[in-house]
């Protein structure tokens, strides 16, 4: 059976599960399967094939969302070389951790959505399977409504960059009004949010992106000052910025040029990593260095939103792939300098 587009008002109720509250009187039946992009072994981007897979079926506390736009980012890329790191890994394994749709059927035990609702949600190892795929099924704490502002194509960009990034300035390095602040991989996905959000704070901000077209982006985005990562003097572009040191580094890259920034902190400055950001920060006397990994759940999913309604938050989108070219997608993330995000687009 064809996999149901979901258009306009929505036409969708639940399958055939007494676990599920029904739709509205009129609604058609989902569908049995949908396509999806997975694995089947882990490997190179030549891996991830079109699937026809069952439509998930969500247990009493889950939502299924009938999947618009999902996110595409380099921890993507890390899962399917490395399908054994996360638990729910059974082949064929729909990677992504991400994405936004309409809500297309509630657990029984679901309260504060209804289908047809915009949402979006994270899911660190999902285990129904991930976000590059027609259907997916995911604890209702992990799923929130689409902000006023948003776009479902924007919000299915952000659900894992925007908690990571608002997570990395409030909960990991406190940071305040007035703070000084270097993002070190200012343009990519999780820095391109970071940064609006630092600003939101009062937060002043170095950026260093890479190119012409990297600082001219991050300066776009609100940065008070910018410095080529991979050619600027980062000694010189910091001391102008803060005599004195600055008061944190949010690292979303690694390297040498990482331990340049973190040369420009002050006596007592602080450093913070989301994981997966390699090589990490080495240890040094006397600095406090957070690793931390984004947590989605009700309220921070409140705190989020509050936030992309304040700052009225651009969502920079570097590239746009059909489902079926998941691999292409992927490709495009291993291949660097993307300036936002990369998207598969499924609706």
């Amino acid at each position: 059976m064809p996999a149901l587009r979901v258009t306009g008002m929505l036409v969708v109720a639940c399958l055939v599960n007494p676990g599920l509250v029904a739709a509205n009187e009129g609604a058609v039946k989902l569908p049995q399967t949908m396509q999806a992009a997975a694995i089947d072994r882990a490997g190179g981007p030549e891996v991830v094939s079109l699937h026809t897979l069952p439509v998930p079926k969500p247990q009493a506390d889950e939502v299924l969302i009938a999947v618009n736009t999902a996110g595409v980012a380099i921890w993507d890329v890390g899962l399917r070389r490395h399908p054994q790191s996360i638990k729910h890994s059974a082949f064929p394994l729909v990677l992504g951790t991400d994405g936004a749709g309409l809500v297309a059927a509630v657990g029984a035990m679901v309260h504060g959505f209804k289908v047809g609702e915009q949402v979006y949600a994270y899911s660190w190892d999902n285990p129904h399977g991930g976000f590059y795929a027609e259907y997916v099924a995911v604890p209702a704490e992990r799923v929130a409504h689409v902000p006023s502002g948003l776009t479902l194509r924007q919000a299915g960009a952000i659900a894992t960059t925007g908690l990571t990034a608002i997570q990395g300035i409030d909960d990991a390095l406190h940071l305040k009004a007035g703070d000084t602040l270097i993002i070190h991989g200012a343009s990519g996905g999780v820095g391109s949010l970071a940064l609006q959000f630092a600003r939101l704070r009062g937060v002043k901000v170095l950026a260093t992106a890479t190119g012409e077209d990297g600082l001219a982006f991050v300066k776009q985005l609100g940065a008070d000052a910018v410095v080529d990562g991979r050619h600027g003097d980062i000694a010189a572009a910091a001391h102008a910025f803060a005599p004195a040191g600055v008061d944190a580094v949010l690292a979303l890259a690694g390297g040498e040029t990482l331990e340049r920034c973190i040369d420009a902190l002050r006596p007592g400055g602080q450093v913070a990593f989301p994981y997966g950001v390699k090589p990490e920060p080495k240890a040094r006397p006397g600095v406090p260095i957070s690793r931390y990994n984004a947590i989605p759940g009700v309220k921070e999913f409140e705190r989020l939103n509050r936030a992309i309604e304040a700052v009225k938050l651009a969502v920079p989108i570097a590239a746009e792939f059909p489902l079926a070219q998941a691999a292409k997608a992927q490709e495009r993330v291993e291949a660097g300098h993307i300036l936002g995000k990369i998207v598969l687009r499924i609706r």
